[in-house]
């Protein structure tokens, strides 16, 4: 082999090289970057999923009525809590209210965390009277999505999310496929996957 040969092919190996440790760094870096953001939401995650108070029970829904305002609904009613789909709820739903048209502070932002004072405030809603062409958006939620209503049963969820959803319908025009996006994010049951009974 001759010294040119070498030399060529030195430079090449120094090209690839070069290539292979800046890319690692740049992706290792990006990986820092998410862990780093996701920190903060997986420690939240580990608190909700082991110091959950939410019931199914029917009556779990009168004594939200009697809790202080301060208090907190926290972790999943029926399955254990998945750290990747609470992950694509919270960030769903963070996308969801970062629209422009959509900043509403009655949408929570975790599913598995709202507060009392607001879960009061949204069941109050439930009793709302929808006009026949509001009717047909929450009918439209209710064959559409996954659970094929605001929750797969009618514990304390069924009524906040039901009447986060006239709520929403009456006061900022949602369509039926908003409250269907919204439900579906809004899951609490736990699980990987969309719940289903």
């Amino acid at each position: 082999m001759s010294k040119q040969t070498i030399f060529a092919l030195v430079i090449v190996l120094v090209f690839i090289g070069g290539a292979i440790f800046l890319g690692g760094s740049q992706e290792q870096g990006e990986q820092t970057n998410i862990g780093h953001v996701n920190e903060a939401l997986a420690a939240k995650f580990a608190n909700l999923s082991q110091n959950g108070n939410s019931s199914c029970s029917a009556t779990f829904k009168e004594s939200i009525l009697v809790m202080s305002d301060d208090a907190r609904l926290k972790g999943s009613c029926c399955s254990p809590m998945s750290i990747h789909r609470y992950t694509e709820q919270v960030e769903g739903l963070q996308k969801f209210k970062s629209k422009p048209s959509q900043n509403i502070a009655e949408i929570p932002d975790d599913p598995y965390d709202i507060s009392a004072e607001l879960a009061k405030r949204l069941i109050s809603y439930y009793d709302i009277k929808l006009t026949p062409e509001e009717q047909a958006a929450y009918d439209y939620a209710m064959l559409n999505s996954s659970e094929k209503g605001p929750c797969c049963c009618k514990c304390w969820r069924w009524y906040v999310y039901g009447g986060l959803a006239k709520f929403l319908i009456q006061n900022h025009g949602f369509t039926g496929e908003q409250i269907t996006e919204l439900w579906n994010l809004s899951d609490g049951c736990g699980g990987d996957n969309e719940h289903h009974h």
